[in-house]
């Protein structure tokens, strides 16, 4: 009985401490900075964050005080500066480029905050070019795309 209790204890100990809670952090002028979920102090679940100007400046998802899964940053205009997917804090998958205006520039495949694998360029939303890369170095480069397609799988690019 008395083994019972104490693991009941231990176990409610351990829950109260593990709840989460929802933190806003501010700038000096009492603008928002950030806001999301904390459990034992570190960032779980979905967080956004501010410029000093109060825009949104990017949002996604933390696991263990790490970003995960998709991920949005925004410049000062309010605009989509890029997009993307991490694993365990790192960016990899596709990650999407955007130019001042919010229009897509680039698409990148990335492992381990590098990139690997290929950048599709565009110009007035039309593709204009592909790259390949292993570890952020380029190893090649088409401007012509069906010589693109016919040298790589199109599984490739997915």
């Amino acid at each position: 009985m008395q083994n019972k209790l104490l693991l009941l204890f231990i176990l409610f100990s351990l829950s109260i401490a593990g709840q989460k809670k929802y933190q806003k952090t501010y700038f000096n002028n009492g603008i928002l900075k950030s806001e999301g979920w904390v459990q034992n102090s570190v960032k779980v679940n979905y967080w956004k964050f501010y410029y000093p100007n109060g825009k949104l400046k990017k949002e996604g998802r933390y696991s263990i005080g790490k970003p995960v899964k998709y991920w949005y940053f925004y410049a000062l205009n309010g605009k989509k500066k890029e997009a993307g997917h991490f694993e365990n804090g790192v960016k990899s998958k596709w990650w999407v480029f955007f130019n001042t205006n919010g229009v897509i520039d680039k698409k990148c495949q990335f492992q381990n905050n590098k990139k690997n694998g290929f950048c599709l360029v565009y110009k007035n939303k039309k593709l204009v070019k592909a790259e390949k890369y292993k570890n952020d170095n380029k190893l090649k480069e088409w401007t012509d795309l069906k010589s693109f397609k016919k040298e790589n799988k199109m599984s490739d690019l997915k």
